[in-house]
């Protein structure tokens, strides 16, 4: 996992709600046993039609939206079946972080265990963001994990909340297994008191 503790991004506006890990990363591309190769699938249903042609309509076809960080997200980012792998690909197609004013419990899970950092505000907070970057699709935001708040282009800020655990891991950019790793010290101390 590559560490975040600072990002600074223009964004991705995604207004529809409930969009559902089925949308996020469509179920026939789940076949592969490995991590790789997910986020040239991502939204594969938005970006491209029956015949494989892109969608000119898609955001995430134009140019002007590549290689942006953040998604500012519609209610309820995630909703559906428990799908890893919509985490994957937002991941590997360059997404950090995405913002809304709900997650299904399920794919925040996901996200955090993968290093995907999701900001969770109010419905009146997530409007005020949708008009600052519908209205300038140029401005920017910033992430700020360590002091957990998104920092507006006008410099005032919307703080947010995120377990401790997972703020550190994902700013220490560890999953599960390298955090054990890290700690595997600690883990041979305390199994040796038992095993004397």
């Amino acid at each position: 996992m590559e560490k975040l503790v600072k990002l600074i991004s223009k964004c991705i506006p995604v207004r529809q709600k409930n969009v559902d890990t089925d949308q996020i990363m469509p179920a026939r591309f789940l076949i592969s046993v490995s991590k790789t190769g997910y986020g040239e699938n991502l939204f594969r249903d938005w970006r491209y039609d029956e015949s494989g042609n892109e969608n000119p309509d898609s955001l995430f076809n134009k140019e002007e939206y590549k290689n942006r960080e953040i998604i500012v997200a519609g209610d309820n980012f995630g909703c559906g079946s428990s799908r890893e792998h919509a985490v994957w690909g937002l991941v590997q197609y360059g997404i950090r972080v995405v913002i809304s004013s709900m997650f299904a419990d399920i794919f925040k899970k996901n996200s955090l265990k993968n290093g995907l950092l999701l900001v969770q505000v109010t419905p009146d907070e997530l409007q005020r963001i949708f008009s600052i970057i519908e209205a300038d699709p140029d401005a920017e935001i910033t992430v700020d994990l360590a002091n957990q708040n998104v920092v507006m282009p006008d410099g005032s800020e919307i703080e947010f909340e995120i377990d401790p655990f997972r703020k550190q891991t994902i700013m220490e950019g560890q999953d599960d297994t390298a955090f054990i790793m890290a700690n595997e010290d600690k883990i041979v101390e305390y199994e040796s008191r038992f095993n004397k």
